[in-house]
């Protein structure tokens, strides 16, 4: 048996809680989407971009998680890299909250500061951690990103994970830059989705050696 937090009770029991019930209540939109037209379905996507707080308030009782793979690739670079600090934007339920807080917890201890704009996905994210007996661990923020992660943040960050509403992307990373320890790693979910982003951390100019990782998952080092 493994001997990872990630993958002894309850924290492995409450993810697999969470995923069946992430791929049960998201699939909805995802057949719907996949009925409408191509025109239809990129003014829905499009409109992320346009007003992201309206389309993440109408998504607010959606999971939109990491894959299963994704949350283990978390734990796995939280645990290689030795981190002890961890930003996380967008934590909606805190499926990638607690493979993270996992890793936290098997390298020692340190700590996670999540925030997500939606009050509800908050509440249940902190439900869950504490159901995980992680909290010592987590603490997730209300609101506006571009607000709750402008201050009294760890001098050193040595994870990001980007993770909510991908126009924010690249104001999120210059936000968090300037606290990032030398070859700290930025995972950024879905990046094809935002262009600006995989531009800054692609362009040779930048601090970055970025590549390319599974779908649409871009990993990042800040070189």
């Amino acid at each position: 048996m493994s001997n990872s937090t990630l993958d002894r009770p309850p924290v492995s029991t409450l993810l697999e809680t969470l995923f069946t019930e992430a791929e049960a209540r998201d699939g909805s939109i995802r057949k719907d989407l996949a009925a409408r037209s191509p025109e239809e379905r990129a003014a829905f996507m499009a409109s992320a971009s346009t007003d992201y707080r309206d389309f993440y308030g109408r998504a607010r009782d959606l999971f939109l998680p990491v894959s299963r793979e994704t949350g283990r690739l978390l734990y796995l670079l939280a645990r290689a890299s030795k981190a002890r600090s961890i930003v996380e934007y967008g934590t909606s339920f805190g499926i990638s909250t607690l493979h993270l807080a996992a890793a936290l917890r098997d390298n020692g201890g340190g700590l996670l500061i999540g925030s997500d704009l939606e009050p509800g996905k908050v509440a249940q994210a902190r439900r869950n951690v504490a159901a995980a007996g992680l909290e010592d661990l987590v603490e997730i923020r209300e609101g506006d990103a571009l607000e709750t992660l402008a201050h009294d943040l760890p001098v050193s960050i040595d994870l990001v994970l980007l993770d909510g509403a991908k126009v924010l992307y690249p104001r999120i990373l210059a936000l968090l830059e300037p606290r990032l320890a030398r070859g700290a790693l930025v995972l950024a979910d879905n990046a094809d989705d935002s262009p600006e982003y995989l531009a800054r951390v692609r362009d040779a100019g930048h601090a970055y050696v970025s590549v390319r990782f599974a779908d649409d998952v871009e990993l990042s080092l800040n070189a």
